[in-house]
């Protein structure tokens, strides 16, 4: 992965659980675009149990979900990452009990999909805020990474409120 290779990021560390090939893009096409719901009880159980890989997790760690575009609840009529979020929340247990906290504000954009890999790379400058107090320690979590553009966005304006670490974990990579 590039991303892997590219050491100018803004997150600390990131970690992504499955390729986006074969059955594992058959299982996100149906939980993102085909709105299969019930998909997500099993990948927020997939997330929550790859919180074990992160480093030094404490009280002062939150789960942060990646902002929506605005207008893609009218689009689409659901934000999967939202989702994410409500089934963390329900299912979290004694031993990875990280509250999800929703700071992040993304402005309007391109849609990251769209556009190659360039220009990701300068899509979301300056289009993600932090519009709550920062948390110490964040990890940040999305469906898909390709170039880590957006999880960089979500770190650069995390750590410019005040966050000292910012994790990224994402379900698939391409």
């Amino acid at each position: 992965m590039s991303c892997r290779r590219d050491d100018d990021h803004a997150f600390d560390q990131t970690l992504a659980l499955f390729p986006y090939t074969g059955q594992y893009r058959k299982l996100l096409s149906a939980f993102k675009f085909d709105k299969r719901r019930v998909l997500g009880n099993f990948l927020g159980e997939k997330l929550l149990e790859s919180l074990t890989y992160f480093p030094d997790l404490d009280a002062d760690t939150v789960l942060t979900p990646v902002p929506p575009r605005p207008g893609k609840l009218r689009k689409t009529g659901w934000d999967q990452i939202a989702c994410l979020a409500a089934i963390l929340e329900r299912t979290k247990s004694l031993s990875t009990a990280l509250p999800v906290y929703r700071c992040l504000r993304r402005l309007p954009s391109q849609s990251q999909k769209e556009l190659s890999r360039d220009i990701r790379k300068t899509n979301l400058r300056g289009r993600i805020h932090c519009t709550k107090k920062a948390p110490r320690r964040a990890i940040v979590f999305d469906d898909v990474i390709t170039t880590g553009s957006t999880l960089d966005a979500c770190a650069i304006a995390l750590k410019e409120a005040g966050a000292e670490q910012v994790y990224g974990l994402c379900l698939f990579y391409t």
